[in-house]
Formats: C-alpha cells, sequence, structure tokens
C-alpha cells in the first residue's frame, strides 16, 4: 500500500480528498472582524471601569477607540457580505439559538451606546446621559468580545468546531489584553494601573486557554502548531507574553508601557488570524474531519 493510499484509507474520503470545503472568507475581513470587534466590546469595559475610578484619560482613550474599532469590525463584516443590506436582513429576526443571529443584535444594541458614550466624553455634552451609556456599552460589550468565538466554533470547520469549549476563553483574554493595550499606548503612567492588571490578567487567560485548546484537541490541534497558523500563533504568544511583562515591569515608564500596549495589540491581532488560519488548514485534510467523527462514535458505542 502506497503513502498515498495510506492516506486515503485512514481518511475514508474519496482519494484522501478534502471533505468539507475550505472557507471562502477573506483573511483580512473576517480575521479582521474577529479581532476589531473583541478590541472594541473589552475596551468599552475597560472604559467603564476607566470611568468610575475617575481616570478620564484612559476612559476617554478606551471609548473612542472602542468605537473606531467598532467602525472597523463593521466595515470588515461588511465588506464581506457584500452588500450593508445583507446585516439590516439578519435584524429582521431574532433567534437565540443562531449566534449569527444573537450577535447581529448584540451589534445593534452596542454600536448606538459606545457611540453616544464616545461623543459625549470628547463634546462634554449630556454628560449623565453619556456615563450611562458608557455603562450599557461596557455590559453589551462583554458579549461582543467574545460572542464570535461561539460563532465559528458552531460550525463544521475541524479545528474551530473542536475548540468550542476553550475558544471563548481564548477570545477573551485575547479581548482583555488588547484593551489593556490600547490603554496602554494611549494612557499616562499615572492612570495606567487598571491597564496593566488587565493586561496581566487577560493575557495569562489567553495562554492558558490556548495551552488546553491545544492539549485538548486531539489530531486537529496539530493546525495549530504547523504551517503559516502555528508560525501565526507562536508569534502571538511571544508578543502578548512579552507585552503582558513588559507592562508590569514598565509601568511607571511611557515609553515602555506604550511599547508594551503595541505588542499587546500585535500579540492579539495574530491570534486571531492564526485561529483563522489554522480553520482553513483543518478542512483541506480529511483527516480532521473524519477521526474525531470516530472517535465519537466510538465512545458513544
Amino acid at each position: 500500500m502506497t503513502a498515498t493510499d495510506r492516506r486515503s484509507h485512514d481518511a475514508a474520503s474519496y482519494y484522501g480528498r478534502p471533505i468539507l470545503k475550505e472557507p471562502t472568507w477573506q483573511p483580512a475581513d473576517i480575521a479582521g472582524y474577529l479581532f476589531a470587534g473583541g478590541l472594541a466590546g473589552a475596551s468599552s469595559v475597560l472604559a467603564a471601569g476607566a470611568q468610575f475610578t475617575r481616570r478620564p484619560r484612559m476612559a476617554r482613550w478606551n471609548k473612542v477607540g472602542a468605537l473606531g474599532a467598532l467602525g472597523a469590525s463593521l466595515f470588515a463584516l461588511v465588506h464581506d457580505l457584500g452588500r450593508p443590506s445583507r446585516f439590516y436582513n439578519m435584524l429582521r429576526v431574532a433567534k437565540p439559538s443562531s449566534p449569527m443571529s444573537v450577535g447581529s443584535w448584540l451589534l445593534a444594541g452596542y454600536g448606538p451606546l459606545a457611540g453616544l458614550s464616545a461623543v459625549s466624553d470628547l463634546t462634554g455634552r449630556v454628560p449623565r446621559l453619556g456615563r450611562g451609556a458608557g455603562v450599557g456599552a461596557a455590559v453589551l460589550g462583554a458579549g461582543v468580545a467574545t460572542y464570535t468565538s461561539v460563532l465559528i466554533a458552531d460550525t463544521a470547520v475541524p479545528a474551530w468546531h473542536e475548540a468550542r469549549r476553550s475558544l471563548p476563553f481564548v477570545f477573551a483574554g485575547s479581548a482583555a489584553a488588547s484593551a489593556a493595550g490600547l490603554a496602554l499606548v494611549g494612557s499616562s503612567t499615572a492612570e495606567s494601573a487598571p491597564a496593566t492588571r488587565a493586561a496581566a490578567g487577560g493575557a495569562l487567560l489567553e495562554l492558558a486557554a490556548s495551552a488546553l485548546m491545544e492539549r485538548t484537541g486531539g489530531i486537529v490541534a496539530e493546525t495549530y502548531h504547523t504551517g503559516r497558523a502555528g508560525a501565526l500563533l507562536t508569534a502571538a504568544k511571544v508578543l502578548t507574553g512579552a507585552g503582558a511583562i513588559g507592562a508590569l515591569a514598565g509601568r511607571r515608564r511611557r515609553l515602555v508601557s506604550m511599547a508594551s500596549g503595541a505588542a499587546l495589540l500585535a500579540g492579539s491581532a495574530l491570534t486571531r488570524f492564526g485561529i483563522f488560519e489554522a480553520g482553513r488548514a483543518s478542512t483541506r485534510d480529511p483527516r480532521f474531519t473524519v477521526r474525531p467523527q470516530r472517535e465519537r462514535l466510538a465512545q458513544r458505542g
């Protein structure tokens, strides 16, 4: 039996050909959407905390950053959909069992609140309403930062579906680290203590959940270590770890804090792009589709 024959037999597909169709989404659109949405939602949470602890510069910076990231996220989503009307069409129904439907409504509610909060802070108009909107944006922002993990895990793509239990924690930690990174870039060292703690906590959660995802993913976890996805995720871990350490060690040094924040932002972005590439790679090899199915059938039997 040749190597090709063994591969085909092991994968139980026609001549070892892919069983699933590779996602046709563009990385810049969807991976960018995953990153920007997480950054926006977590930034609103951090901005609300800064608002209540009287850190006006950090609050304003993260409110404006959240609005900008939301705009980038929606642009990427609409660009992938092709027409803005397709996003509006998703709001015609509310289906709690559909991550896409829940996410669409989350964005529809979060966007105006994040916008009002940022504009109020910048202009000084309707301050009470602006602060209330900031609280509302923080509440919905937690969902905006993590719902995309459920969205992609609820697909047949092996690398995403098999990681469904760990992926929300990876996205939550990554979003928190990116929001902390944004705050470190734009805030003064006198106000950066919450961002430093968020950077350490978010990085720790992301790295621990990523390790668990790769250790419990079975054969599919191979896609997180090899090829383009492996290179992106390795770089992401290095940048995230270095950013967190730098934030803690250099919290009284402005340049160190800014560099650490930039590393956290870059690490978070690479995490989303790496996970996206791992999903694409997992659809090309039929082993990643067939073996997990066989294992589940064996356990049930």
